[in-house]
């Protein structure tokens, strides 16, 4: 029988793309393809250490066990990975720039106390739709154990809150800045119209990069692009020779207004359709640009939906369990669709969330106002419809979606807006360097290399 076996834990923090906003997005349970885990894999030798990280040892098994989470990721997207010796070395690197964060992450003191890694199980949980015995059920078939695993929690929120406070803390956006952008969209009104899916090759440079290094660094991009233009697939030359963090995805930014891209992007690929390549250089590099999809959005930039909605909240606590919560709201559900029971009456007197006096109503709220959890099941409601019992990080929840408008931005607002927009714009280069000067800074001992 096929195990279910465990991913790494998504960290926004990829380059040039939404991640960018660094938050946690949760551990996913998957089941791999057949033969995923034999990807650029061989049988397992004795075990040996690889590298060094300012003293702290990285070891063959480590690596191997990175090169099979990126080969699973791969083989569930579809997607051909690299030769081995290259597919090692990036799992090495990203160990690398993984262990030299964590030591700086510690050596500030940060810490993540037990009851942000129990809310991250509950979180892990709910994204499987799994109740919490099954997750480590599947979890001791791959051979993992629970502290193990709370271990691989801690770690990620370390790593999140470092990243946090290093990069998203100390990017700022001057209200010049924003008038600035107001007055180029004014201008040109059509990127804010334009859906476009970008990848790149990123061939990385120095802050002080000198000519000579300049010109080998083009010299390599040039020879990039004669390689896509001549038909190899620039996904897997993506893999093999990008420098940026998202190589091991093909490269791709993403599909996205052009207007959430760096603007040197979308000036470089303005007038280049669906397949068309180009070079730019930016502070991390040279890019070599390939535009997978480009498509008009049929979304305003000037007006958001919003969706009125209600809830009824029980706190999950050693009186109620999730069960029995579950089970209560399953009773109200029944009630309310058999029209013996008002779900503002019922939320009245039974919710233990601060809107029960408002018979559960939240008002109106725009996407991004709730948590993912509650979102994602928010969205999928019509006017009028109540869901079925769910659970987010506070408890256990009812809602019903009462209706849903658009509405035009206020001034502030689309100000927020673009402010919202370029900070994203100046997170994706500054994570790159932050990542870049924290591994040059790193005393990092190669040993022998990963078999």
């Amino acid at each position: 029988m096929m195990t279910h076996r465990l991913l790494n834990l998504l960290v926004g923090s990829l380059v040039a793309s939404t991640a960018m906003c660094v938050h946690a997005q949760g551990l996913r349970l998957a089941t791999p393809p057949p033969g995923a885990s034999q990807i650029g894999v061989s049988q397992r030798p004795a075990d040996y250490i690889v590298a060094v990280v300012n003293s702290e040892p990285i070891t063959n098994h480590q690596v191997r066990q990175e090169i099979q989470r990126v080969a699973r990721q791969l083989a569930q997207a579809q997607q051909p990975a690299p030769d081995a010796r290259e597919l090692a070395s990036q799992a090495l690197e990203r160990l690398i720039n993984d262990r030299a964060q964590l030591q700086l992450a510690r050596e500030s003191g940060i810490k993540i106390d037990e009851a942000a890694i129990n809310e991250a199980e509950q979180t892990v949980a709910r994204q499987n739709q799994l109740e919490m015995a099954e997750v480590f059920r599947r979890l001791a078939a791959d051979g993992i154990e629970r502290s193990q695993f709370r271990n691989q929690l801690r770690d990620q929120l370390l790593l999140t809150r470092l990243r946090e406070r290093e990069v998203n803390q100390k990017v700022r956006i001057a209200e010049l800045e924003i008038d600035q952008y107001l007055l180029e969209q004014q201008k040109n009104q059509d990127d804010s119209a334009v859906l476009i899916n970008i990848a790149h090759v990123l061939v990385a440079l120095p802050d002080d990069a000198n000519a000579a290094q300049i010109a080998v660094a083009q010299n390599k991009a040039q020879r990039v692009l004669e390689r896509a233009r001549l038909g190899e697939d620039f996904a897997a030359l993506a893999r093999q020779l990008s420098n940026a963090p998202d190589a091991s995805a093909g490269g791709q930014l993403g599909l996205r207004r052009a207007d959430r891209y760096p603007a040197l992007f979308v000036e470089a690929m303005r007038d280049i359709p669906a397949g068309g390549l180009s070079v730019v250089q930016s502070g991390a590099g040279i890019h070599v640009l390939k535009v997978i999809e480009k498509r008009s959005s049929a979304m305003p930039a000037t007006s958001v939906e919003q969706t009125r909605v209600s809830h009824i909240l029980l706190r999950l606590s050693a009186e109620l369990d999730e069960v029995s919560a579950r089970d209560k709201l399953s009773d109200f559900r029944k009630r309310i669709l058999a029209g013996q029971a008002d779900f503002a009456t019922l939320a009245k007197l039974n919710s233990h969330d601060a809107s029960a006096t408002q018979g559960g109503d939240l008002g109106w709220a725009s996407a991004g106002q709730f948590v993912p959890e509650f979102e994602e099941v928010m969205n999928s409601l019509s006017p009028g419809q109540v869901s079925a019992p769910f659970t987010s990080r506070f408890g256990a929840h009812l809602i019903e979606v009462k209706e849903r408008r658009s509405v035009q931005l206020s001034q502030r607002e689309q100000r927020e807006a673009v402010r919202a927009l370029l900070r994203e714009k100046k997170l994706e280069e500054a994570f790159l360097t932050w990542t870049r000067d924290l591994r040059g800074r790193a005393y990092v001992e190669m040993r022998e290399p990963p078999g």
